[in-house]
């Protein structure tokens, strides 16, 4: 009796293992971080969680926030990478890792922002918080401001820095979401790839201290951090294959634990997921008549790459739906919206991309309309 109750508690086992969804692959990960979120970059599909908005200290990992409010303010046009940013006695008082700045010290923005992105400079974050907003507490608004603009609902900042502040927390999730911003932004993760740089002439080496740039394949930005209260923490990214993925470890306990759970959390995406491209950025997906233009055909395109992240081989059931306007009037300006694509799998929407106009098309005068109606009537 008691054999035949195992063999049928084998057979549930076996069969109930073979009920659990693709998705339910993260249950068996586990990650001594105290909260920790994979998620993939294009869509914002959470692949793996655990206490994903918890509020905890997230120590210097706050400089994501403080290089995506300065890149904004870059490519807006308030300032500009050339400015020349002069080191207060405010800058100059900060503890924590720093260059050391001398009040009146001066530096490019762009020599203040990659000392913020790879030697993780608190000195330097109040400096460019200075010249960007005017005062550093009227930056750290501008950087709440934007965490309520992208979603970052468990999120509040004191300082630009990341040091211990009473009341300046935010959770694995939400520097995901800030992580997901930032790739809008090249300047970001052009800065946070640096592995290293040569401040002041080559007297002041500076070393990104996110590891992963050297020890895991794809990984090519975010930011580091560290403090007794907030542990080891890291914001960061990967892309393999066209998969792009944000890892978030916070509270990780072990000197360099950020970095192994981090590839923990990589290995199981790059393992589990794959990214499946439909159509590129610019294919032609249909041609609309143009009403009163200089010429009665527009082509459309795909205004970006349409594909979704997918766990492997779970791409069945697939299908695009295309939705083209009938006809536009001119004038007509390239970028223009004229249609869009919806990618389902079964009735499910996964992702859509807009169909805009390859190039302009301007309005036709009165007498090639005139013309043009002559054609369309006597037919010469």
């Amino acid at each position: 009796m008691r054999k035949t109750l195992s063999w049928v508690f084998a057979l549930a086992l076996f069969i109930g293992n073979l009920a659990v969804p693709h998705q339910a692959y993260g249950a068996v990960l586990e990650t001594e971080a105290a909260s920790a979120i994979l998620m993939d970059a294009k869509s914002g599909q959470i692949l793996f969680e655990k206490e994903i908005h918890k509020e905890l200290p997230p120590a210097s990992v706050t400089k994501l926030m403080t290089l995506l409010v300065a890149a904004e303010a870059v490519e807006s046009g308030r300032v500009s990478l050339t400015d020349k940013v002069t080191a207060s006695e405010g800058a100059s008082s900060l503890g924590g890792s720093q260059i050391y700045l001398e009040p009146g010290e001066t530096f490019s923005l762009e020599e203040m922002l990659i000392s913020i992105a790879v030697g993780s400079a608190n000195d330097a974050c109040y400096a460019v918080g200075e010249h960007i907003s005017g005062t550093h507490e009227a930056f750290v608004e501008e950087m709440n401001k934007k965490a309520k603009e992208i979603g970052a609902d468990h999120t509040h900042f004191v300082n630009a820095y990341g040091l211990p502040a009473q009341g300046h927390y935010t959770s694995a999730y939400d520097l995901a979401l800030m992580g997901r911003e930032a790739l809008k932004y090249p300047l970001v993760r052009k800065l946070t790839n640096m592995k290293e740089y040569d401040l002041r002439g080559g007297k002041f080496k500076l070393w990104n201290t996110n590891k992963l740039l050297w020890w895991y394949e794809g990984a090519d930005g975010f930011k580091t951090g560290w403090t007794s209260e907030a542990n080891y923490c890291l914001a960061s990214t990967a892309e393999r294959d066209g998969l792009r993925l944000i890892a978030v470890v916070m509270g990780v306990p072990q000197v360099r634990g950020h970095f192994t759970e981090s590839m923990k959390l990589y290995n199981y995406g790059f393992a589990n997921y794959a990214y499946k491209e439909y159509a590129p950025a610019g294919q032609k997906q249909g041609v609309i008549k143009v009403r009163k233009g200089m010429e009665e055909d527009l082509v459309a395109v795909t205004e970006k790459a349409l594909g979704v992240t997918v766990p492997k081989g779970n791409d069945k059931n697939i299908w695009a739906e295309t939705k083209l306007n009938p006809d536009v009037g001119a004038p007509v300006k390239a970028g223009q919206k004229v249609g869009e694509i919806l990618l389902y799998r079964d009735n499910e929407l996964m992702a859509s991309v807009n169909l805009v106009a390859e190039k302009d098309i301007e309005k036709a005068g009165i007498g090639k309309q005139i013309l043009r109606t002559f054609e369309g009537v006597f037919g010469f």
